[in-house]
């Protein structure tokens, strides 16, 4: 591996440990040439995830997408940036156990929307507006009502 410092090959192994969640291997290398010390982390090659949109088109899996949307949907609500991450985080692992590398478009948002009810649901129905193109006030009413009914049932 080449040395980030100064560019130069051989680096040597100092110390080889499995990660805390036991997903990738830390190596711990010194540069034969200059002595820099640094971490190299090797893992599992991932299936890369294709998303096949509304109109057909197809583009690369984007995280950040996710989470981008997620972010705007809870705007002014109560909901630390993390438990986003982590929600974005666990969508993308379910994702990857698919037996398949292509995901709609609709599915990732159903995913969303399952954990952004459960979450707020302010943010839930600000989400659904977007992700199932409410087209006026009377289906925001709607899923207003449906969640008003959901929770007085339980």
């Amino acid at each position: 591996m080449k040395c980030p410092a100064c560019g130069h090959r051989p680096t040597r192994v100092l110390d080889s440990r499995a990660t805390e969640d036991e997903e990738a291997i830390r190596r711990r290398r010194e540069c034969g040439t200059c002595g820099y010390r640094f971490t190299t982390y090797e893992r599992a090659e991932s299936k890369t995830l294709v998303v096949i949109k509304k109109d057909g088109r197809r583009e690369a899996y984007d995280p950040d997408k996710i989470l981008a949307g997620m972010v705007k949907a809870c705007e002014k609500r109560p909901i630390p940036l993390e438990t986003l991450e982590q929600i974005t985080q666990e969508i993308e692992d379910e994702l990857r156990r698919l037996p398949t590398r292509q995901v709609s478009s609709g599915l990732i948002g159903e995913k969303v929307l399952e954990r952004l009810r459960r979450l707020d649901e302010v943010a839930y129905v600000r989400f659904a507006s977007v992700n199932r193109e409410f087209e006026d006030a009377r289906r925001f009413v709607e899923e207003v009502a449906t969640l008003t009914q959901e929770r007085e049932a339980k």
